[in-house]
């Protein structure tokens, strides 16, 4: 096949092998897609000239319009799949080339999987140097949508001023208005119709960030997947929510016997941001969190909480840490990034002490909490960045403080060095890394193997189907010298 290319009214062929070829704006090509990027566009070459592609698959001939262009590579959009790639298939949800939430629900789902598989693989390779690791295939999901126990939608306006909520478009902050998501919890749609019914009924105004003008600004849901508790929170661009008992009134008229709203809550932020929450939360009705179950363990969740958002998915990941941890009773072991103590109260089951690190204090309260809705006794709570409390408190016992193993479960960015160096010092038998982000997994997997330390195992498992998103657990072992 040729590679085709010209303006938006006429194509021609490409004649040229020059490697200092770029496309310009508003051509259109004719290519196929030979691989996927890190977050699931296709990639295709034009006269050696590569193109990133939304919605693009592997083995995709397809009709293209450049949209911006770099020296060296450019982005396309899509605009005809002329031969669609076997890994095709019809998105579940018609709004999908739309939001920006899901990347990959045109792609088959075990396709999903092999792909996110190799991307860790790639990392691992490619960022980490570590050649001979292999790793494992993705443990998946039984059934891959309406897993997400946490969601955050956006409201205002449409251009004839009727309030709407839904879902950001990718890389923009334009609303889709659209609440029938397949990834979210299907109760979400009654919830959100609701709140939208109450405004338009109390005149409460939605919020607008270009004149930083407006009241709601966010609605964000939490559903626990065993209790069917679940909490509505308001984020509002006011010191006070006009009629919340309306609101209290209409959200508790469509409770069932399977969901039951606990909790409603309103989030103060007047801040010109796009941080979603303020700083101050007061409840309205119920209490300040839901409860849920992880295995025999109880949790209260309150807003701020980080908690995974797929509970299906993170059963079997905390089960694999514990597994990995393979603690006999006897073991000291450190927790950072403990968020409210899930990972930190599934290991002090076989563990003789845990401590666990959290810089959210809020977190800790609930860590805390959570302990002693257990009775789970051998755990402590440290409030604080984790690359600041396990040095100080590594400097304080004289550099004697040890551990036993030490799990990590770091947001995004990874672990700061000075964590990872005094993690070292501490000489922990065995480490266990919970990470999101390969790319930021493989660096720190580099530095500890530099420093003694050996990969074991590493196992994928698709906590966020649909996108491109990865989660892996990873194993390393101290080596003898």
């Amino acid at each position: 096949m040729k590679n085709i290319i010209g303006n938006a009214n006429k194509t021609t062929k490409c004649q040229t092998t020059d490697s200092d070829f770029v496309c310009k704006k508003n051509d259109e090509c004719i290519l196929e897609i030979e691989d996927l990027g890190t977050e699931g566009e296709g990639i295709g070459k034009i006269c050696g000239y590569t193109l990133f592609v939304k919605d693009a698959l592997i083995g995709d001939k397809i009709r293209v319009k450049v949209m911006k262009t770099k020296k060296n590579y450019g982005y396309a959009k899509l605009l005809e799949i002329i031969k669609p790639s076997n890994w095709r298939t019809e998105p579940k949800c018609p709004m999908a080339r739309q939001c920006g939430g899901c990347q990959l629900q045109h792609c088959n789902y075990e396709k999903q999987l092999e792909w996110k598989r190799k991307k860790v693989e790639n990392c691992i390779n490619r960022i980490g140097g570590l050649k001979h690791i292999k790793v494992s295939p993705v443990i998946g999901m039984n059934f891959p949508y309406y897993y997400r126990n946490k969601a955050q939608f956006p409201v205002g306006n449409d251009k004839n001023g009727n309030i709407i909520t839904g879902f950001y478009a990718g890389r923009t902050h334009s609303i889709v208005p659209f609440t029938q998501c397949c990834i979210q919890h299907p109760y979400n749609s009654a919830i959100l119709d609701i709140i939208i019914r109450y405004m338009q009924e109390n005149k409460i105004s939605a919020y607008n960030e270009t004149s930083h003008k407006g009241i709601v600004r966010h609605i964000i849901t939490r559903i626990a997947q065993v209790t069917g508790e679940i909490m509505v929170c308001l984020v509002i661009n006011a010191d006070k929510l006009p009629k919340s008992e309306k609101l209290v009134q209409m959200l508790l008229g469509c409770n069932s016997k399977e969901l039951d709203i606990k909790s409603i809550c309103i989030n103060i932020n007047k801040e010109k941001t796009n941080v979603i929450l303020g700083n101050m939360t007061e409840v309205v009705y119920g209490s300040h969190y839901i409860t849920d179950y992880i295995g025999q363990i109880k949790y209260h969740i309150s807003l701020s909480s980080f908690y995974q958002v797929n509970h299906e998915q993170t059963e079997k990941l905390y089960e694999k840490v514990l597994e990995l941890a393979d603690l006999k009773g006897k073991e000291t072991v450190w927790d950072l990034y403990c968020g409210i103590g899930t990972i930190s109260l599934f290991l002090a089951q076989k563990a003789e002490k845990v401590y666990g690190v959290e810089i959210v204090a809020q977190a800790i309260e609930d860590a805390q909490e959570n302990a002693v809705l257990n009775n789970v006794s051998n755990v402590e709570f440290f409030v604080g960045a984790a690359e600041e409390v396990v040095p100080l408190q590594y400097e304080k016992s004289g550099r004697k403080l040890k551990a036993d193993v030490v799990t990590l479960d770091p947001p995004r960015k990874g672990c700061d060095e000075k964590l990872l160096n005094t993690v070292v010092n501490m000489q922990p038998k065995k480490i266990v890394y919970v990470s999101c982000d390969p790319a930021t997994l493989a660096r720190d997997l580099k530095y500890l193997c530099q420093k003694n330390y050996n990969v074991e195992k590493i196992q994928p498992y698709d906590m966020f189907g649909q996108s491109y998103h990865i989660e892996n657990v990873v194993l390393l072992t101290k080596m003898h010298k």
